[in-house]
């Protein structure tokens, strides 16, 4: 018996809402559309493609404009279904097939372009389940009734009222906001990198200033899309501005310095440093910290208001060129006017050493057991090394000193032993 009524009702069911004329002609419409959009699909998508990479040079604007190609089959579904939908209406027919297979379409669409902007697998695919479920919901006629009765689960703080669906929507918008805004910057941050007009310091502050305006306003449009006043946030941020302040102090003063150091231009990426003992390579610039890169592969994370408060020497600050000097000591029977020449011949046989300014061999002292002499020279690529070059300098000055004979002394001492007061020994 339990059998036979449900049947029964399930054949009714298909009688009043499938096996009809109106029915049929609404199948007949989405099977029409089906067939059109693959059409074009296959005819104009292709040469659409072709057109645009050939017309637009502009890399960012032409995977813009690509992007909803891919969707573009579902979007011509779409166009011609809402033409048979205005069709159906205005002939007093309410088409209930032709709206539900809008719907799904919409959602697919919705499903590939947010996909394509959040990187995130998990959210993504989080993402697509609530987007189905939500057209199903809306399909079945069940949307408008459970967002009611969400609306209803309500809690009073204050003078604020705050519903179930708004927490759900709040979340869900905020996360699907910061996403987005996250794969926009990053596309932005890329162009500006990119970009051969701008210093490498205005780069970076330029990457800076457009990750904190896209996820400032990706949590404005969250918060105000669910309806929370954002003028009652004002005495509240007054209050909390204090608090950070002693607790976030040291975040938000190593925040500022890496503003401060990117807008003076007193340190940028490529800039080759010396700051606490760390000599090394400005690898890059972060909101808190710059990385600094030795030459042994160390990579130094150096809080930014160490830059500021503490001394830091700058090598490459308004000129990559810097002098390097080499001590060099010789025997007093060497011609120091010889030593001089050879000095200079052994750094211009170095491939790093520059031409100009020459390098400069001098007398520098009298020693006690030496002639001193300097080397003078300069390079230009002291984020290649500098020890390296010294090194490669130095073994030019003892390949040219054993060819002239050239002797470096070392300290001798003589050790006297003497008779005792009484002049008598042991």
């Amino acid at each position: 018996m339990g059998f036979e009524t449900y049947y029964n009702a399930i054949l009714d069911w298909l009688q009043a809402n499938l096996l009809t004329t109106h029915a049929a002609v609404e199948w007949s419409c989405i099977l029409g559309g089906l067939a059109v959009a693959y059409a074009l699909g296959r005819i104009a998508r292709p040469r659409f493609v072709a057109w645009i990479e050939r017309s637009v040079r502009n890399d960012v604007l032409r995977s813009i404009i690509l992007t909803p190609t891919g969707v573009g089959t579902c979007l011509a579904f779409v166009f011609f279904a809402q033409i048979c939908i205005g069709a159906s209406v205005l002939l007093d027919y309410f088409p209930r097939w032709l709206f539900a297979a809008s719907d799904l379409a919409l959602a697919w669409v919705a499903i590939r372009l947010l996909t394509l902007l959040i990187p995130n697998r998990f959210l993504s695919r989080l993402l697509a389940v609530v987007i189905w479920l939500l057209a199903l919901l809306q399909v079945s006629g069940l949307l408008q009734p459970m967002t009611t009765y969400l609306q209803g689960m309500n809690v009073s703080l204050g003078g604020a009222s705050i519903s179930l669906y708004g927490v759900i929507k709040g979340i869900f918008l905020a996360a699907l906001c910061l996403q987005i805004a996250s794969a926009v910057s990053k596309v932005m941050v890329r162009r500006i990198r990119t970009s051969a007009g701008l210093s490498p310091s205005l780069q970076v502050l330029i990457a800076k200033l457009v990750n904190i305006a896209l996820y400032t306003a990706a949590l404005l449009l969250a918060m105000s899309s669910v309806g929370i006043d954002l003028t009652s946030f004002a005495i509240f941020s007054s209050a909390v501005g204090v608090g950070v302040g002693f607790g976030l102090k040291t975040i938000f003063s190593n925040y500022i310095a890496g503003i401060l150091l990117l807008a003076d231009k007193s340190i940028k990426p490529g800039d080759t440093i010396e700051v606490g003992g760390v000599f090394g390579t400005v690898h890059n610039m972060f909101a808190r910290y710059a990385l600094v890169l030795t030459r042994d592969g160390k990579e130094y994370l150096i809080p930014n208001e160490q830059m500021i408060t503490n001394e830091v020497v700058n090598w490459t600050y308004s000129n990559r060129n810097i002098r390097l000097i080499i001590p060099v000591g010789v025997a007093y029977g060497s011609d120091p006017h010889q030593v001089k020449d050879l000095l200079e011949q052994a750094a211009d046989n170095t491939r790093r050493v520059l031409k100009s300014p020459a390098p400069l061999g001098r007398l520098a002292g009298f020693g006690d057991s030496a002639i001193e002499m300097e080397l003078c020279f300069w390079i230009a690529d002291a984020n290649s090394g500098i020890g390296n070059v010294k090194s490669e300098v130095l073994f030019n000055i003892w390949d040219a000193f054993k060819e002239h004979g050239i002797s470096i002394p070392f300290p001798q001492r003589e050790v006297r032993l003497l008779n005792d007061l009484d002049g008598k020994t042991d």
